[in-house]
């Protein structure tokens, strides 16, 4: 399974960079940086939530959940 994280396409809509976020969220910029490159391995709610107040979005509006068809499910 994998899950897409769209905030790089939600800073393109919004034409901001990663650092305009950081300082609209309050978000540390490293982890704005993993959020944008997909390599952060867990998210607090707390960032969720400042990130959807700064996209004016819902939650499933920056994931994606991908199931991965070659696993097999014993």
């Amino acid at each position: 399974m994998e899950l897409k994280i769209h905030v790089s396409e939600w800073l393109g809509k919004k034409k901001w960079t990663q650092k305009d976020l950081s300082e609209k969220t309050g978000i540390r910029p490293a982890t704005i940086s993993a959020l944008y490159h997909e390599t952060v391995k867990r998210i607090e709610i707390e960032h969720i939530v400042a990130l959807c107040k700064a996209f004016e979005c819902q939650p499933g509006d920056l994931f994606t959940y991908i199931e991965n068809k070659n696993v097999s499910s014993n």
